[in-house]
């Protein structure tokens, strides 16, 4: 028999803010790194301290202590201090993919700076696993995940008679994603805790390693026993080497090492001497009675995932592809300010912090976290966009006196039409001379009445409008002079815009009244919406569908091509929660209040020629909060499960107003819900039949479109089963199919309603943390003006599902337009950057390598079928080169006949490709 081996791992779970702020926290932590530097400087034994996979500690502790660097460096590098590879320990499902991938980027360039990133795929305390974590580990070079939550293993003795239904047997497995990859899993089954605080004491130390080597050995399928020293916030144990003396000396029949997780690791691989069971794509507990996955943090706090939402999206999808076309055009890259960016985004992405289960100063300070995370972005992709702008050639609009050029950027993978608008400065005059009043006074008398837009070709839009918004003040920031100050008199334009180039612009200009030429004969890029509201029948329609707003405001939808049928579409529903933060708790017998019986309010709130707006009105009344019960449940620590208390029997006002907006050439329905939330305790949804019969269904999620069941297993106990969403969520058949985008509404359920109703969480209000104290959290009862944007987006069934995934992916990309002035240049009106096709296929990612000067692209299989990536390379420079989710340089790619690059992708497969200069 081979000897046994205990394996104890010095660590901290390091969560910068939890059940305090976070420079309650920080200081708790400057105490602990001081502690773990003595420790190591007295202890020559001491061997290693695993620093949470995350080196954002060493940010926060030299912050405060940057004298300690040069002894940091020395442990790092000698080993005794082990970190990386993420930057923090980020809740994956409710962080994008390519935060997910940033994560590992920053982690691994800032622990680089210190010595050896620690290769191995650390999820401690993750609120369930992304599928597609053994293909992105595999890229960054690790074999080994280790991770807390997710399966339910058995155990070697356990005598349950299905037990091979389970996940694992043991804490030790195989987990694969979904296209094929493989690592080593393992699971902390006892979890990070049950090596701390070992103790000296003779006695102790029998009963602790007697109990502790048993439960340990119960899971564990090697000789290689795995013992976490340390917890949340633990300090550093300074006695460990005499405790693990006593227990070498106590227990002579197994060997005690302080060990690291790389040793440990490799020791277990080498030990497995049979099959280990294969655990394929999402971690998400879906085995077990379903209170403890955690999922409700999807819908706590929603306003915190609404603006990661916003932030991220603007971040990898607008601003980084935009200043990777301005490097094209020679800027450079602003490397440093991505990567602070970033880092302040990733700030908020701690799994306490983004799942909205901490104290409310807390996530006060994240609010401040994403506004100056979003600034910067904003300012990086405006910036950029001028130095596009610079060189897009207007000249042709040299033709019209007055004429005022715009550019309007898709920066979204796919060639996209839609409604923009745009605000211009028709006519501007600097301050100061004459007075300030008299240059407002003379903007005010142009007229811009008459004025017209045209495209490219000179070609006049009918269907674009034209708002004056009077004369405002602005200002220049000159790189080489004093700011400029002026007044200006200003327009908003509206338009349609159709097949703008997938990372690419169209142009076009405002033309005043006697111009001095004519525009071309109107050639409007689209049909126009004229006529596309009915009010007789409360009906609006395009090319894709028609919709008609009921009497009770739920919405029914026709498809054109195939007569398909969705109704009672966008009811709301509302009923009780006396849960917490990590979980919601519908009260016994409660009933959910919805929107179906009452007669809702309907107007016309815009109609252009390109877009069409209705507005819904349900006055609503809603239970004001829970019964007093509540409070005293809450305080006294009684478990959600357990708990009695109902919904109170005083009532308060609860008005909805949603718009409903269709545009042309857009297949999807895009609503805003808006209400002033002064009711406690309760969740709202809207829900959306697709009646659709099918066992499962498809959410977005990390580099995939996961299928998930319907029902849950029949472990599960719990009466909801609401789950995790990034972009959108899909039920289909053969010829039918619903699809609910979103932009930051991560929390939906499949109901088991006979209809295939999907229901999206709008609103979750409760007031406690939770967990493992009394933690009153006032704020996260969303007190006031809320509002949620989801689109409706109806496809022909699962041979579609990939269009109405790229429908979705759009829905959440902003679109960007901005002025120039008439002159000559190197790029044409109308241009795109990467030209590509591949069915099924999404792009997730346009930007410069973060080491270099070379492009990186990254899109990945939408589907389980093997597919063909083909890029038009044309003036996107010359070698082609594959890559990984580190932008680590492999195999060079040849071209094809006509400069075309062709990639085989496998199923689910995430393929990077970096393109650097020939020169």
């Amino acid at each position: 028999m081979a000897r046994k081996t205990a394996h104890i791992i010095s660590h901290t779970h390091w969560d910068r803010e939890w059940y305090m702020p976070y420079e309650k926290h920080h200081v708790k932590l400057i105490a602990l790194m001081d502690a773990l530097l003595d420790t190591l400087d007295k202890d020559p034994d001491y061997q290693s301290f695993h620093l949470d996979g995350q080196t954002i500690i060493l940010d926060d502790y030299l912050q405060v202590r940057p004298e300690m660097r040069e002894k940091l460096v020395r442990y790092v590098q000698e080993g005794r201090i082990r970190i990386g590879p993420w930057y923090i320990l980020q809740d994956e499902f409710l962080t994008s993919s390519e935060a997910n991938v940033r994560n590992l980027l920053v982690g691994h360039k800032d622990a680089r700076a210190f010595g050896p990133v620690a290769k191995i795929g650390y999820f401690p305390d993750s609120f369930g696993n992304m599928g597609q974590a053994p293909q992105l580990l595999r890229q960054a070079g690790m074999s080994t995940a280790i991770f807390g939550r997710g399966v339910k293993p058995t155990g070697f003795n356990n005598s349950v008679s299905d037990s091979a239904a389970y996940e694992s047997p043991y804490s030790e497995m195989t987990w694969r994603a979904p296209d094929g990859s493989e690592v080593l899993g393992i699971l902390f089954a006892n979890w990070y805790h049950n090596g701390m605080e070992v103790p000296v004491d003779e006695e102790a130390a029998k009963v602790y390693w007697q109990n502790k080597l048993r439960d340990v050995e119960r899971f564990a399928s090697t000789p290689h026993l795995l013992f976490m020293n340390g917890c949340d916030h633990q300090p550093v144990q300074s006695d460990l080497s005499a405790a693990l003396d006593k227990a070498r000396e106590l227990y002579p029949d197994y060997d005690f090492v302080h060990a690291n997780f790389e040793d440990y690791a490799a020791a277990v691989q080498q030990s497995i001497d049979t099959p280990l069971a294969v655990v394929d794509g999402e971690l998400r507990s879906q085995r077990t009675d379903g209170w403890s996955t955690l999922v409700n943090t999807a819908s706590a706090r929603v306003y915190i995932k609404q603006a990661n939402a916003r932030v991220q999206t603007l971040l990898e999808k607008v601003a980084e592809p935009a200043a990777a076309i301005a490097s094209l055009l020679g800027q450079n890259y602003p490397h440093h300010l991505f990567t602070y960016a970033w880092k302040t985004l990733m700030q908020n992405h701690p799994h306490d912090s983004i799942c909205g289960c901490s104290v409310d100063e807390v996530h006060s300070e994240m609010m401040t976290r994403f506004a100056k995370s979003q600034t910067v972005a904003q300012t990086l992709a405006e910036d950029s966009l001028q130095v596009m702008l610079k060189q897009v050639d207007t000249s042709k609009f040299d033709a019209f006196n007055g004429a005022v050029p715009f550019v309007v950027a898709n920066y979204s993978g796919w060639q996209r039409s839609g409604t923009i608008s745009v605000e211009l400065e028709v006519a501007s005059k600097p301050l100061y001379e004459p007075s300030p009043a008299e240059i407002y006074a003379g903007l005010e008398q142009i007229d811009i009445d008459g004025g017209i837009i045209v495209d490219d070709e000179g070609r006049a839009l009918s269907t674009a409008q034209v708002e004056d918004l009077g004369v405002k003040f602005n200002y220049t920031l000159p790189n080489d002079r004093f700011r400029q100050p002026y007044m200006a008199r200003r327009v908003r334009v509206t338009l349609g815009v159709a097949d703008v180039p997938a990372l690419g612009y169209r142009t076009f200009a405002w033309i005043p009244a006697g111009s001095g030429a004519a525009a071309k004969p109107n050639a409007d890029v689209q049909a126009s919406a004229t006529d596309a509201y009915d009010p007789s029948s409360r009906s609006l329609e395009n090319e894709f569908f028609t919709v008609s707003v009921n009497d009770n405001g739920s919405l029914t939808m026709v498809m054109k091509a195939t007569g398909q049928v969705y109704r009672d579409l966008c009811v709301y529903e509302d009923v009780g929660d006396i849960g917490n933060e990590y979980m919601f708790k519908q009260p016994e017998g409660d009933e959910a209040l919805t929107t179906r019986g009452l007669s809702a309010e309907v107007s016309l709130l815009e109609q252009t020629p390109t877009r069409t707006t209705v507005e819904i009105i349900h006055r609503w009344s809603l239970p004001a909060g829970a019964d007093v019960l509540l409070e005293r449940e809450m305080a006294s620590m009684v478990p959600i499960q357990q708990r009695k208390s109902q919904r109170s029997a005083a009532m308060t006002p609860f008005v909805i107003r949603t718009q409903v907006t269709v545009q042309q050439g857009v297949n999807a329905l895009r609503i805003k819900a808006s209400f002033d939330n002064q009711a406690k305790d309760h969740r709202l949804r809207a829900l959306f039949p697709s009646d659709i019969s099918a066992a499962t269904h498809h959410a977005d999620s990390i580099f995939e479109i996961a299928e998930r069941p319907n029902t849950p297993s029949s472990e599960w106990r719990n009466p909801s089963n609401t789950q995790h969403q990034q972009s959108f969520v899909a039920l289909d058949e053969t010829n039918r199919g619903l699809a609910v985008a979103n932009i930051g509404l991560n929390e939906y359920e499949v109901l088991p309603d006979q209809r295939g109703t999907i229901a999206v969480t709008l609103l979750r209000a409760v007031g406690e943390l939770g967990d493992w104290g009394v933690f009153p959290t006032p704020e996260a009862q969303c007190i006031g003006a809320q509002k949620a944007q989801f689109a409706i987006i109806p496809y022909g069934g699962s041979e579609q599902r990939s269009k109405a995934a790229a429908e979705a992916y759009q829905f959440q990309i902003p679109w960007m337009a901005a002025q120039t002035d008439i002159h000559s240049g190197s790029l044409p009106p109308v241009h795109g950057w990467l030209e590509w096709e591949g069915e099924r296929l999404a792009l997730s990612t346009f930007k410069v390598s973060e080491d270099g000067r070379d492009l990186i692209a990254r899109w990945y299989n939408l589907s389980t079928e093997p597919t063909e990536l083909i890029v038009k390379t044309g003036d996107v420079r010359a070698d082609w080169y594959t890559s990984n989710i580190l932008e680590e340089q492999g195999e060079m790619l040849p071209l094809s006949e006509g400069g075309l690059l062709r990639v085989q992708i496998k199923p689910a497969e995430i393929v990077t490709l970096g393109c650097s200069s020939s020169e």
